[in-house]
């Protein structure tokens, strides 16, 4: 069980704990203006992250600096947590109020405005988001339609996490892939850690595996080799961050899910 599940989760997985959704959560350390002033000045913020994370990683001190820093302050403000599907699934039963937005880092890096890939979770989110400052553009979704909506783009690849504002509450569940700042910022330059991996980690039973190579396109994080000699694929346990979207697209059920705990020395 990873560190926030022993601190936040009284038991189980911290995210599956109501009181991290909860109101008297969100009215404490002021979330709600953090909240505002985040969703109001992300842009502005981390399009000058994006600009410098090339030029930082070339310089050894700036970029241990900016680790340290960058991982402190999201560690107490912002992080997120990859999560699999069936628990996002948990996640979205336990919520009062789910709204989809369009997709901050996406508008970002692609200049979308339109790529709704973000869900508000909680306590009254059109309240809460409203001085987002796409507010006119909220979608508020019962929880079967939120369901569907992530199933589809589990089956495209995304991976799904949540994400706190001043941990442990939790407001949010994106769906990322190469487009978003946190895997440009964390896994693709390794500047500095905002995400966190799943509980679980893949594995693939041969037995069941019939070698067709399509888990290798769905995986985000490069985990995924294929052996010519076997013709089968494996997961590398250490690069896997348990996201579970090769699972979709295997036709003979091959790849599951276990507890990354089992599992000694594996990172988090």
């Amino acid at each position: 069980m990873c560190e926030f599940c022993t601190q936040h989760g009284e038991g189980k997985e911290w995210y599956l704990n109501m009181r991290n959704y909860s109101r008297e959560l969100l009215e404490q350390r002021d979330r709600p203006v953090f909240m505002e002033h985040f969703g109001a000045h992300f842009e502005e913020s981390y399009v000058k992250l994006l600009r410098n994370l090339d030029s930082f990683s070339r310089i050894p001190l700036a970029y241990r600096f900016v680790n340290r820093m960058a991982s402190y302050w999201h560690r107490r403000n912002h992080w997120g947590q990859v999560v699999p599907l069936e628990d996002v699934e948990q996640i979205l039963d336990l919520q009062d109020s789910i709204v989809r937005l369009p997709c901050a880092c996406r508008s970002v890096t692609t200049g979308r405005q339109d790529a709704r890939y973000c869900f508000g979770i909680g306590v009254d989110m059109s309240g809460v988001l409203g001085k987002y400052p796409d507010a006119q553009s909220l979608e508020v979704l019962e929880k079967e339609e939120a369901k569907k909506v992530i199933g589809s783009f589990d089956k495209q690849g995304l991976v799904h996490s949540v994400w706190t504002f001043k941990a442990p509450y939790i407001g949010a569940i994106c769906n990322c892939d190469n487009d978003c700042l946190a895997y440009r910022a964390q896994v693709k330059t390794n500047m500095f850690q905002l995400m966190f991996r799943a509980e679980h980690v893949a594995v693939v039973d041969w037995e069941l595996c019939n070698g067709c190579k399509k888990c290798l396109l769905n995986c985000q994080f490069g985990a995924i080799q294929y052996s010519i000699f076997n013709k089968k694929p494996t997961i590398d346990m250490r690069l896997c961050y348990g996201c579970g979207v090769c699972r979709a697209v295997c036709d003979k059920g091959a790849i599951m899910l276990k507890h990354r705990a089992d599992f000694a020395g594996l990172p988090w």
